[in-house]
């Protein structure tokens, strides 16, 4: 009996996935439709960037700087054995600019602006407030989730670029305060092994990064049920969610760009 119910359990738990996966694609085709016709709201979006972007800018700022600093005295050993402390600052900006600040920010971000959008749509979904939006004609997709997206696409690029100029900043001070690194050699290395493709690669994981958690988010947020548990449940998925998708994406866009763009 026992195994005559496994292949059932096994039946029942695929189709809650594909069920899961379908009507989330069909949210994420809807909510990019809404991102572009008609087109969003100016002020809406302006304040989602401002709450995705330059609320969340200090912390990654201190995030990168701290990962920078760390990298600083950990490469700084290693290099110490071999003479090359100079290249403390370009292999910390090459791990940044590449992979930390994008995955890192990306973490903090959905931690706090993504965690926020599924609450808040949440909230509004379980107190009937999206269904009196349709009542009075507002589309709730134009209205909450385009802006949303579309802000995180926006802004984690820039949000990117800021740790990993933070990041570099720290590994200068402690190379030039605890290995006496020369300054000219020190920035000179980082333009030998630094391009500016690698930055560009960063922002394009930045920017899909942003894309996953807030369509995600709002996701969860919008198919919330069940009153103020609900709230606390959709937020809990919608940030798990996000971080599993992040580095799942992660891996196959390292591949790619190192497979096709070398």
């Amino acid at each position: 009996m026992i195994l005559a119910r496994g292949p059932k359990m096994l039946g029942s738990l695929v189709t809650v996935v594909v069920e899961l996966e379908g009507s989330y694609i069909l949210f994420v085709l809807k909510s990019l439709r809404r991102c572009i016709h008609p087109l969003v709201n100016r002020k809406l979006l302006i304040a989602q960037m401002e709450f995705v972007g330059n609320r969340s800018l200090v912390i990654t700022s201190l995030a990168g700087a701290m990962v920078g600093g760390i990298f600083g005295f950990q490469l700084g050993d290693i290099f110490a054995i071999f003479g090359t402390t100079s290249l403390i600052g370009a292999s910390t900006g090459f791990a940044l600019a590449r992979e930390l600040a994008p995955l890192i920010g990306s973490f903090l971000v959905t931690a706090r602006a993504g965690s926020a959008m599924a609450a808040e749509i949440a909230s509004m979904k379980v107190n009937e407030q999206i269904d009196a939006m349709r009542v009075m004609a507002v589309d709730p997709y134009s209205y909450l989730m385009a802006p949303r997206i579309l802000a995180s696409v926006l802004m984690m690029p820039l949000i990117s670029s800021a740790m990993v100029f933070s990041g570099v900043i720290a590994a200068f001070l402690v190379g030039t305060l605890f290995f006496q690194v020369d300054l000219a050699d020190f920035f000179a290395k980082i333009e030998w092994i630094v391009d500016l493709e690698d930055i560009m690669m960063g922002m394009q994981k930045a920017a899909l990064f942003g894309f996953v958690f807030s369509t995600i988010g709002c996701f969860q947020g919008y198919f919330a049920k069940g009153g103020a548990k609900g709230v606390g449940q959709s937020t809990t998925r919608a940030v798990v969610a996000s971080y599993v998708a992040i580095l799942i994406l992660d891996f196959f866009i390292t591949y790619i760009q190192f497979k096709f763009f070398e």
